[in-house]
C-alpha cells in the first residue's frame, strides 16, 4: 500500500466542477487504499480537500482532475505535480463563512448547506456556489471541530454579514467555466502559460518564445472570457486595454498611455496585455482618414515589435473583425498565432448548456442533449441567455404566489425549479446573434400539410434533411451531398410552400430572400449582399438559404441589356455556390415558375444538382389538398371530395385552397343577411355547414391559373432538364471517341510518311 502518492493536475469534467471531486485512476485508488467517497488530501503550494472518485478515461494513470476552486485552494495550476494522500475527516458540526463581496441570501444558510453536504472543508478554504448569473465566493471563517470536516445534513451554517475584502477571492474564470473550446484553449495554454511556467524550454530549443495571440471569431463566442481564463490560472499580471480609453484629443497623449501600459506590463512581468476590440485602434493605416490612428499603430507595431526588447509580456487581442486590422500587425514576432474562435457543434453547445444550468435546479426531464439538438448557429453567450430566459420564465410562474415586501417562504424557494417547457418558451424569444439580422420566423409546415407532391417530398428530404441528419451515410460511401435545389413549375403548385416544410422538418436555420432585396443601386453592393448572406449562413451552419422566384436575380446573363448588375450578381453567386472555399452544412433552396429564364450556368451538377418539377396534382393529390383545407371546416353530408378532386383538373394547390375559401364564404353569405344583429349571428354560428352545392359554385367562379398550353411548355422544360443531363454524358463519351479516332489518324499517317 503506498501512503502517498505525486500526480499531475488535470483540468475537471464539466459536471465535476463546484462539487469538491477529485477524479484518480482506478489502479492508484487500490495502490492508495482509497475507494470512492473517501476524503483525500491535496498538496502543491498550499493544502486543500476533496472527495475521490474513479477517473473515467484510460491512460490517465498520472493525473488528478480537479476543478478552479480546488486549484486555486491547493495554489497550483494545471500540469503542476502536488502529492495526493488519504486523511480522516470528522463531521462538521458549525460551519462559519464569509462572503467575499456584500451579498443578500434569503435562506442562504440553507440553500447553501444543500450544495456543500457531503464536501470536505477546512479553515481558509474558499468555496464557489453558482448562481444563474455570477458565481459567489464564500471563505471558511472557522469549523468547529477544527481540522479537515465533512458536512452533514446536521451542520449548522453561519454566514458572516460582513464581507472579506482583504483576501483575494476566485474572481477569475477557470478553463472549466468554458464548454466547447478545449482546443483554442490548449493552443492558447501552449502559446502562454508553458514560456512563462518553463522559459529554459525555449532557451534549450534556441527559439523566442512566442509574444502574441490574435482571437478571431463572431460575438459571443468567448474570446474574452478566454483571456480572463488565462490571466487568472496562470497568476500572471493581467493588464486590460479597451480602445476608446486610451484615445486622447491631445496630440501624442494616446500614444504615450500605450508606452505607460507595456512599461507597467515590463515592471510587473511575467504580464499579460489583453486588448479588446483591437480592430477600434489599429485599423488599416490605408483606410483611415484621422492622422491620430495611425500613429497608435505605428506605436502599437514598434512597442510589439520594435528595438527595445518587452521581456516576459504576451499581447493576446480579440476581435470580430480581423480583416479590419492593420497587416503589419498579422505577421510573425507580433501576431504569432492567429486562433479562429468558432461558433460550438453539438458537443460544444452541450458543454456550454451544462455550465450555465450548473447551479440551477432543473427539472429530470429537461435533456441538455435535446436543447443542444435545436441550438444551431448558437454561440456561448446566446446560449447564455437562452438559461437565464428559461430561468425567468421559471420565476414568473411562482410570482404571483409571493409578496414582493415580505420574505419569500422557504417551501416556495424549494420547489422552485426549471422545466422542459421553460426552455421550449425560452427558444421561442432567443435567436442565434449571428443570424439576427437575416433570421426569418417560420410558420411550422410539416410534411403533411402538403397535399400529393411525393416525389417532390422525398427528393427534397433526401438532398436537404439526409445531409444535415445523417453525414455518416455519405461519407460511406464516399459522395458529397447535394450542393442546392431547384424547384420550378407553374404558380401555385406548392414551391414556397415545400421550402417552410424543408425549413421546419430539417431543424435547421432558414434564410429566406427574396430576389429584389439584394439588388442596390450602388456598385458592389448588391454582390456584397450575396457574399453575406453566405457568410452568415456558414457561420450559422447547418442552415438552408431559400432564393425565392431567383430567376429575378439570376436571369441568363447573356440577354439582360441593364447595368450589367445582375451579370455580377449571378457571377457572385456562381462562385459562392461552387468555388474555392468549401460550402459546408449550407444547402441552397430555389423556386422559380420560369425555368428558362435562369442562367444555365446555374444548372449544372455542383451547383443546382437537383432540379425538381413540382406539377399540377394528380386527382389523388387534389383529393389530399382538399382534405387539408377541409380539415377544420363544417362540411355537409352531401360533400363528397373525391367527387370534387374529379370536377377540379387541371387545378393547383393554390386554386384548390381558394375553392375551399370562396365555398366557406358562400356559406356564410347564406346567414349574414342585411339588418341581422351580432346577437342573432351568436346563435346561428353553430349550425353553418358547408354544402356540395357552395363546392360546385365555387369551381365555377375560380378558374385554374395555368392554362393547357402553359403546363404543355412546363411540361417541355422537365423533358429538356432530364435530358441536358443524360445529352451531357453522352456528348462527353462521343468527343472522347472522335479525339481518339483524331490521334490514331495522326499517328498512322506519321507512319505513312516516315
Amino acid at each position: 500500500m503506498t501512503e502517498e502518492m505525486n500526480l499531475r493536475v488535470a483540468e475537471a469534467y464539466h459536471k465535476d466542477v463546484g462539487r469538491g471531486i477529485a477524479r484518480i485512476d482506478t489502479h492508484l485508488m487500490q495502490q492508495m487504499d482509497i475507494v470512492s467517497g473517501d476524503i483525500i488530501e491535496i498538496s502543491g503550494k498550499s493544502r486543500t480537500y476533496a472527495i475521490v472518485w474513479p477517473n473515467v478515461e484510460h491512460g490517465q494513470e498520472n493525473r488528478i482532475r480537479i476543478d478552479g476552486n480546488l486549484r486555486s485552494n491547493a495554489k497550483v495550476g494545471i500540469d503542476d505535480k502536488v502529492t495526493v494522500q488519504k486523511v480522516e475527516a470528522k463531521h462538521a458540526q458549525r460551519v462559519t463563512l464569509a462572503p467575499s463581496q456584500p451579498v443578500r441570501l434569503v435562506g442562504g444558510a440553507h440553500y447553501i448547506l444543500r450544495i456543500i453536504e457531503g464536501r470536505p472543508l477546512n479553515k481558509g478554504q474558499q468555496i464557489r456556489v453558482e448562481t444563474v448569473n455570477n458565481p459567489l465566493t464564500f471563505v471558511v471563517a472557522s469549523t468547529r471541530p477544527a481540522g479537515p470536516v465533512v458536512v452533514t445534513k446536521d451542520t449548522e451554517i453561519v454566514i458572516k454579514e460582513k464581507s472579506i475584502d482583504e483576501i483575494k477571492t476566485l474572481e477569475g474564470i477557470s478553463y472549466e467555466d468554458i464548454g466547447g473550446l478545449r482546443r483554442e484553449i490548449q493552443l492558447v495554454r501552449e502559446m502562454i502559460e508553458l514560456p512563462m511556467r518553463h522559459p529554459e524550454l525555449f532557451q534549450k530549443l534556441g527559439i523566442e518564445p512566442p509574444k502574441g495571440v490574435l482571437l478571431h471569431g463572431p460575438p459571443g463566442t468567448g474570446k474574452t472570457m478566454i483571456a480572463k481564463a488565462v490571466a487568472s490560472e496562470t497568476d500572471a499580471n493581467f493588464i486590460t486595454i479597451s480602445g476608446p480609453e486610451i484615445v486622447s484629443k491631445y496630440y501624442g497623449e494616446s500614444e504615450q498611455k500605450l508606452r505607460e501600459i507595456f512599461e507597467e506590463a515590463e515592471k510587473d512581468a511575467p504580464s499579460i496585455i489583453f486588448i479588446d476590440e483591437i480592430d477600434s485602434i489599429a485599423p488599416k493605416r490605408g483606410e483611415v482618414t484621422g492622422e491620430m490612428e495611425r500613429r497608435v499603430v505605428a506605436q502599437l507595431l514598434s512597442l510589439m515589435d520594435g528595438l527595445r526588447s518587452r521581456g516576459e509580456v504576451v499581447v493576446i487581442a480579440a476581435t470580430n473583425r480581423p480583416n479590419s486590422i492593420d497587416e503589419a500587425l498579422r505577421r510573425g514576432g507580433r501576431f504569432d498565432r492567429e486562433i479562429e474562435i468558432g461558433v460550438p457543434d453539438r458537443k460544444g453547445r452541450k458543454q456550454i448548456l451544462l455550465i450555465h444550468t450548473r447551479g440551477m435546479p432543473l427539472e429530470d426531464e429537461v435533456n441538455l442533449g435535446e436543447i443542444a439538438d435545436v441550438t444551431h448557429g448558437f454561440v456561448g453567450a446566446d446560449l447564455s441567455s437562452l438559461c437565464k430566459e428559461a430561468a425567468m420564465h421559471a420565476l414568473r410562474r411562482i410570482t404571483p404566489e409571493i409578496d414582493i415586501e415580505e420574505d419569500i417562504p422557504q417551501e416556495i424557494i424549494d420547489n422552485l425549479v426549471v422545466t422542459k417547457e421553460d426552455f421550449r418558451e425560452a427558444l421561442k424569444n432567443i435567436e442565434p446573434s449571428a443570424m439576427r439580422e437575416v433570421y426569418v420566423e417560420v410558420l411550422h409546415v410539416g410534411w403533411n400539410d402538403i397535399g400529393g407532391l411525393e416525389d417532390a417530398k422525398q427528393e427534397l428530404i433526401e438532398s436537404v434533411e439526409w445531409p444535415l441528419k445523417f453525414p455518416e451515410m455519405f461519407k460511406a460511401v464516399s459522395i458529397k451531398p447535394p450542393r442546392g435545389v431547384l424547384l420550378f413549375g407553374p404558380p401555385g403548385t406548392g414551391k414556397t410552400m415545400l421550402a417552410k416544410a424543408v425549413a421546419s422538418e430539417s431543424d435547421a436555420n432558414f434564410i429566406s430572400i427574396k430576389g429584389p432585396e439584394l439588388l442596390s443601386k450602388y456598385v458592389g453592393e448588391s454582390e456584397r449582399a450575396v457574399r453575406e448572406t453566405f457568410r452568415k449562413a456558414k457561420q450559422s451552419a447547418p442552415t438552408v438559404i431559400f432564393f425565392d422566384e431567383i430567376d429575378s436575380i439570376a436571369p441568363q446573363r447573356s440577354s439582360v441589356s441593364d447595368t450589367h448588375v445582375s451579370e455580377r450578381v449571378v457571377s457572385q453567386i456562381l462562385t459562392e455556390l461552387d468555388g474555392v472555399e468549401e460550402l459546408k452544412d449550407v444547402i441552397i433552396v430555389a423556386a422559380t415558375n420560369r425555368p428558362d429564364m435562369v442562367d444555365p450556368a446555374l444548372l449544372r451538377p455542383g451547383r443546382f444538382d437537383r432540379l425538381i418539377y413540382i406539377k399540377p396534382p394528380g386527382k389523388e393529390g387534389r383529393e389530399k389538398i382538399f382534405e387539408i383545407h377541409t380539415k377544420e371546416k363544417p362540411l355537409a353530408e352531401d360533400v363528397n371530395l373525391s367527387e370534387l378532386a374529379e370536377m377540379t383538373e387541371g387545378y393547383v394547390g393554390a386554386d384548390i385552397e381558394g375553392i375551399c375559401r370562396e365555398a366557406a364564404m358562400l356559406a356564410l353569405r347564406e346567414i349574414v343577411t342585411p339588418g341581422i344583429d351580432r346577437k342573432d349571428i351568436q346563435e346561428k354560428v353553430g349550425s353553418v355547414r358547408i354544402f356540395k352545392k357552395h363546392f360546385e359554385k365555387a369551381i365555377r367562379r375560380v378558374k385554374p391559373t395555368t392554362s393547357r398550353e402553359t403546363l404543355s411548355v412546363y411540361e417541355k422544360s422537365a423533358e429538356l432538364f432530364a435530358r441536358y443531363a443524360t445529352e451531357f454524358e453522352e456528348e462527353s463519351s462521343e468527343a472522347k471517341e472522335q479525339e481518339k479516332e483524331r490521334e490514331e489518324k495522326e499517328v498512322l499517317s506519321f507512319l505513312q510518311t516516315e
